[in-house]
């Protein structure tokens, strides 16, 4: 009687549970009373969302960086290892494909484990969890351990009705998806440390390899970071990441998926990493992906798009192989350059003011525009004392050299005025029919200088601004032959103090020998290009630059035609001589080609602005007026290398400002128009000798070693050539020859005008 008595109450209890599990189950579904918080909706199963790091290509289709919050990129099921598959079920879950997303047996197995675990006080070693992939999936993507109810927070209730929802959005996944499908989603979602969110960033980041060519040592590394990613990373943590690889490397052997002899082999092998962590200073282009991020997050935010989660596609106008070589010939010509600055200070300070002396609260006030400086004001409520206390505590840090990291012990005072001796440079290169950038370096380290000197940064263009001077000359009826004099000009201005501006020369000498405006531009003769902004009056200067790009605000004052009226950027230089290539065509600079979603829809396609600054014979006519600094005597491109201009047009113009405080070289061909800009961090940071700082020595080595890298490499296509003549015949004789002897035409003539003395 007792026996049956017993087994009844077995069974009402047994009854009683299965008809409890389903209520719980049906009552957390409906989550009633909103007790266990909700679950993802059909349409979240059919289309779940995780978050996708956006990519941006180069236009020949290379990944340059991506957007992120979690590195995330997803692959197909087709994309994996096997060898990587079989790891990741003996692993997790070797029942995988005999359970419809909850595994039975393995959560008895769970549950004896836990049972012999407090028993045991904790001393037994468990053999895994109950939880499958899918149910790992289920958490992973639908993060239900943060739907909160009103019962979740309760312990041991909470963290049942957890593992309930867990089970619920397992089984309907299962429905959902085939187990390739469930197994690829797992992978795309886990977290593997090291900023590796997705199997896919994971393989690049520990072994530089596609999720395809993971072999089993790989493999048994990766799979074991799934749960731990902090106490298994073989880097930070190598004997517990070998421990865990020898357990992974034992159940592939258990399950028979390799033999003795590759396990023993396996397990002495080294890890085989080659560790590298994606982030923002690192790869190419790292300053244009900076630049462009800032744009994106503007461009996401009106279109409504996520750009650190939505998994976009930016295709740009960047190419690799030109943005390499570009990169290169900065670095290359930039390490040559500081050595030779160094030497010429011979470890003294390179801040100087207008005299020649150092400035010596120098470092004072640029500690004052630091970071660090911040933080430390606000910390200590402007406290002086113990603000500079903290900036003289010396601390152990890496920086930046040329031939590499360095680790030192520096103060932030210390490590203020160690950086502040580098020379900075900027880079861009233009295809000027389109207007597509296909090079840019904005500074010499992105990790260790932030600054962008492509379009961020502005500095006074020194003679690079005569060109634009020259095209108002030439579009309002001058001609390249028109022959004026170097002789002193003198602009008056009444009320100012002196009331008027006389600009010397370079050398501060006048020859009084007459030239023409081609030669005159040619050797970047002062006196000339002020006689010209008299003649047309420095607001008709200010007006073309405007036409042709310059954005910046320039003052209409006669300094203004040798880059004295203000600030332009290197982005909007380059882009107005494209002008001259492009028929007179201004054609707005741009560097994204199209954006598509995740899916590969397209989204946007871009399309520049163009604005028909010139007629198309000024524009050549300019062409004519550059390539006067590498074929006119005492050019100052002469020294540009032969083989660039061997069967080739180039037309160039170099610019040095006050002190040599910057170095210009902007170089125009048919097929790219590209510049480079060289200086210090303060205009006070500068050469003593002008000659050492003028823009042939310092900025010209960059744009020689990038165009000659882009010619002898054959697969860019980019050839040697003359410019594209005009679609109509020229009406002004620029062969200035014919004229040597001629001084007084009239003014009326088209082909030259009066001689001018001054």
């Amino acid at each position: 009687m007792m026996n049956n008595k017993i087994i009844r109450i077995l069974w009402v209890l047994l009854f009683s549970t299965f008809i409890l599990i389903i209520f719980l189950f049906y009552s957390i579904q409906k989550n009633h009373f909103n007790l266990y918080g909700d679950l993802p909706s059909l349409e979240d199963l059919e289309k779940p969302k995780s978050e996708l790091s956006s990519e941006l290509y180069s236009s020949d289709n290379i990944l340059l960086g991506k957007y992120f919050r979690y590195n995330r990129t997803p692959i197909k099921y087709d994309e994996l290892s096997q060898k990587l598959i079989e790891t990741l079920l003996v692993t997790e879950d070797i029942r995988f494909y005999n359970h419809s997303g909850i595994d039975l047996k393995g959560l008895l197995r769970a549950g004896v484990g836990v049972l012999k675990n407090v028993i045991t006080l904790g001393n037994s070693e468990l053999e895994g969890g109950g939880s499958t992939i899918t149910q790992q999936l289920a958490k992973n993507l639908f993060k239900t351990r943060k739907m909160k109810g009103k019962l979740t927070n309760v312990p041991i209730i909470g963290m049942g009705i957890i593992k309930f929802k867990e089970w619920i959005v397992a089984v309907q996944l299962e429905k959902f998806y085939t187990k390739k499908e469930i197994l690829a989603m797992y992978l795309n979602t886990a977290e593997f440390g090291s900023n590796s969110y997705g199997i896919k960033v994971a393989c690049n980041t520990f072994f530089k390899k596609f999720p395809s060519e993971i072999n089993y040592n790989e493999a048994a590394i990766l799979v074991g970071l799934i749960n731990k990613p902090t106490k298994y990373n073989p880097i930070y943590n190598p004997e517990f990441a070998q421990r865990k690889r020898t357990e992974i490397l034992f159940n592939l052997y258990k399950y028979k998926k390799i033999n003795r002899i590759k396990y023993d082999s396996l397990v002495n092998s080294d890890f085989g990493l080659k560790y590298k962590v994606e982030n923002q200073n690192v790869g190419i282009a790292t300053y244009f992906r900076t630049v462009v991020k800032n744009y994106l997050i503007q461009w996401a935010k009106e279109n409504e798009y996520d750009l650190f989660a939505d998994g976009l596609k930016i295709y740009t106008t960047i190419n690799s192989t030109l943005q390499q070589y570009a990169e290169n010939a900065v670095k290359n010509q930039m390490k040559k350059l500081q050595i030779v600055f160094d030497e010429h200070w011979e470890n003294k300070n390179p801040w100087i003011d207008e005299k020649g002396f150092e400035i010596k609260d120098f470092i004072t006030k640029s500690i004052k525009r630091s970071n660090q400086y911040k933080f430390y004001s606000k910390k200590y409520d402007n406290d002086s004392i113990k603000i500079y206390k903290e900036l003289k505590m010396k601390k152990n840090m890496k920086v930046f050299s040329w031939d590499g990291e360095i680790d030192t012990v520096f103060s932030a005072l210390d490590s203020i005025k160690y950086y502040k001796k580098f020379l900075q440079s900027g880079f861009i290169s233009i295809e000027p029919k389109t207007g597509h950038i296909k090079a840019w370096v904005g500074g010499i380290n992105h990790k260790y200088f932030k600054y962008d000197h492509v379009k961020q940064g502005k500095r006074q263009p020194g003679s690079t601004i005569k060109p634009i001077v020259y095209a108002a000359a030439i579009d309002n009826g001058y001609s390249p032959c028109y022959p004026v004099v170097d002789a002193p000009v003198v602009f008056e201005l009444p009320g100012q103090d002196p009331p008027y501006w006389r600009p010397d020369n370079h050398n501060g000498k006048w020859t009084g020998e007459t030239m023409t405006l081609r030669q005159a531009m040619a050797k970047s003769v002062n006196s000339i290009t002020a006689f010209i902004t008299k003649k047309l009056s420095p607001k008709t200067v200010v007006d073309y630059a405007k036409k042709l790009g310059i954005t910046s605000k320039l003052d209409a004052v006669p300094a203004v035609c040798l880059g004295a009226g203000g600030d332009v950027s290197l982005f909007d230089l380059v882009g107005s001589y494209s002008t001259f290539v492009n028929r007179g065509v201004w054609t707005e600079p741009f560097f994204i080609s199209r954006i598509e979603d995740k899916y590969g829809n397209l989204i946007q396609e871009f399309v520049p602005k163009k604005i028909e600054s010139l007629n198309e014979e000024t524009a050549y006519l300019m062409l004519h007026m550059l390539k006067g600094s590498k074929e006119e005597e005492g050019g100052t491109a002469r020294g540009l290398d032969p083989e660039l201009t061997t069967d080739n047009d180039i037309g160039a113009k170099t610019g040095t400002t006050q002190n040599a405080s910057d170095g210009w070289f902007i170089g125009v061909t048919k097929n790219l128009v590209s510049g480079a800009w060289v200086g210090g961090d303060d205009r006070s940071i500068h050469f003593r000798n002008w000659v050492l700082g003028q823009g042939a020595r310092t900025a010209m080595p960059i744009w020689q070693e990038f165009m000659l890298k882009t010619y002898n490499d054959k697969t860019l296509k980019i050839e040697k050539g003359e410019f594209d003549k005009p679609t109509k015949s020229i009406t002004i004789e620029i062969d200035c020859n014919k004229y040597d002897n001629i001084h007084t035409d009239s003014l009326e003539t088209s082909i030259i005008n009066k001689t001018d003395i001054y």
